[in-house]
């Protein structure tokens, strides 16, 4: 439908737009989206749309928050499409904001049923539709001129009112891929009957759970296995299932055909894996470490309320950035209850997270380390009131040298950092595609992969992004093939790329004893 004017709303009746939410991240919305939900006068969403995407909407806005649950008495759909009847009549701007397009899989036309009968004016303000994310975030293609001609998108519900089931031969016939939406519970079944249509049990199925979400999983498996490797790890809803479309396809640039392992926790790793694929190559998230609260907030909520009373804030990371401010507005505090302390950051991620907040970085040292705020506090008069907001994990290095030449330091933790230890058989086969490329961006982190990886460190190059994360994989006997030449996401793709455009092959160690990677 055409768009509708903002004078519809002129005789009293409001006029609702639909609009497609994407998939999760609040970035991917169009435009228009943005731009019509910023205005609207109420939001009715569904419970999937995440926290994020509703707060572009106004403070001022009425949020609805609507169920597709099946009732007895009244399909959801209905049910939904009569409370907007209801909500344009009071007047102004509705927006119904679905998740994906609002097209597709959405319960559109029982929505739009009660609007038309009403004359209720509407208007679709596309999404992006949760196959073409899955598709981003593994970075295959859905179509190929050789290989996949058509794209079917099934999913794995079927509704009350279908006279039939799908035609499972005809779709297993098709030469293009399949993609299958809201398939993990019923995977056992449209598994099955697709392999009874003629799908050989090997072919191959790429799973993207929460496509775009901070905790995003991919894996492969296939079509034979991929139920039971649902079921035993624990692959979460929403997910997309891309049945035949292979393994995961680079592009053109120096890192075509070579894969990279990220590893920094949930929702971090995109600096790096955009970079990754701006240059050709294909990416695999595989958070080593767990970002959580501290055990108690005590300590923070403390630092927090005499925040003025110090003459320096001093931050070593984004997650401490993050943590001090959300509990900053959580004690329902701003930048005043900093006063005229002055803040330092270790580097330049960090300092543009402070800035992003609102915050005036007054340092930030050339050498993204410790060592680099230890030299940039040299000469600082004894006697100077620092607090130092760090993780629950720490070398301490600054602490030690600022207590040394007699200052007093207040140290904080504002999150804890946990390593995993574990891997899913989804996750461990989508490494065993054939890995080119680890980055690692922590101590935490290189230790945590000396555990998980074990011994298939030695077969893949590391990227280090400092020499302290250097120092850390030497610990654990991992010479990394690369450092980056500062500790930014650009520098340790930079070199990287450097590597492979030289063609080295990579380094190799000894393993050391089995005592080693246990610490």
């Amino acid at each position: 439908m055409m768009p509708v004017d903002d004078d519809a709303t002129a005789a009293g009746t409001g006029r609702i737009v639909f609009v497609g939410a994407g998939p999760g991240a609040a970035d991917l919305l169009t435009v228009r989206g943005v731009d019509v939900l910023r205005r609207a006068a109420c939001v009715v969403h569904d419970t999937l749309v995440p926290a994020a995407v509703l707060a572009l909407a106004a403070s001022t806005a009425e949020r609805r928050c609507v169920t597709s649950v099946p009732s007895p008495d009244i399909d959801p759909g209905t049910a939904t499409g009569l409370l907007l009847v209801e909500l344009a009549r009071r007047g102004g701007l509705v927006v119904r904001l679905k998740g994906g397009d609002p097209t597709v899989f959405a319960r559109l036309t029982e929505e739009i049923a009660p609007l038309r009968r009403a004359g209720i004016p509407f208007e679709i303000v596309p999404g992006v539709t949760a196959a073409l994310a899955a598709a981003a975030a593994a970075a295959i293609p859905l179509t190929s001129r050789s290989s996949a001609s058509s794209l079917t998108i099934l999913t794995g519900h079927e509704a009350d009112a279908k006279a039939s089931a799908a035609d499972f031969a005809t779709i297993a016939a098709l030469p293009g891929t399949l993609a299958v939406y809201m398939g993990v519970e019923q995977a056992p079944e449209w598994s099955r009957r697709l392999m009874e249509a003629g799908l050989a049990g090997d072919t191959p199925v790429t799973m993207v759970s929460r496509a775009s979400w901070p905790d995003q999983r991919i894996g492969s498996t296939t079509l034979g296995r991929c139920a039971d490797d649902i079921a035993g790890n624990g692959w979460q809803s929403p997910a997309v299932l891309i049945v035949e479309a292979g393994t995961v396809q680079t592009g053109c640039g120096p890192l075509a055909g070579r894969l990279v392992v990220v590893t920094r926790p949930a929702g971090q790793g995109e600096d790096v894996a955009s970079r990754v694929r701006a240059a050709g190559g294909g990416c695999i998230a595989v958070p080593l470490v767990e970002i959580g609260p501290p055990e108690s907030y005590a300590a923070l909520d403390d630092g927090l309320r005499h925040a003025a009373t110090y003459d320096w804030i001093v931050f070593s990371s984004v997650n401490g950035v993050q943590a001090f401010i959300e509990r900053l507005r959580s004690l329902r505090l701003d930048a005043r209850a900093l006063g005229t302390a002055r803040i330092a950051a270790i580097g330049p991620t960090t300092r543009l997270a402070l800035e992003a907040a609102g915050l005036v970085v007054d340092l930030a040292p050339t050498a993204f380390r410790s060592e680099g705020l230890v030299e940039a506090f040299a000469g600082v008069a004894p006697g100077t009131r620092f607090l130092v907001v760090r993780a629950d994990q720490s070398r301490g290095v600054l602490q030690r040298d600022l207590r040394d030449r007699g200052h007093h330091v207040d140290e904080v933790v504002a999150y804890r950092n946990r390593p995993v230890t574990s891997l899913d058989a989804a996750t461990w086969a989508s490494l065993d595609r054939g890995v080119h490329w680890v980055t690692v961006t922590s101590p935490s982190i290189a230790r945590a992969a000396r555990q998980v990886f074990g011994d298939r460190l030695f077969g893949w190059r590391t990227a280090s992004l400092s020499p302290v994360t250097t120092a850390a994989l030497r610990d654990v006997g991992i010479e990394p093939t690369v450092e980056a030449a500062e500790a930014t996401a650009a520098a340790l793709v930079e070199a990287i790329v450097a590597h492979e455009s030289r063609a080295i092959a990579p380094a190799r160690t000894v393993p050391p004893p089995r005592h080693s990677a246990e610490r």
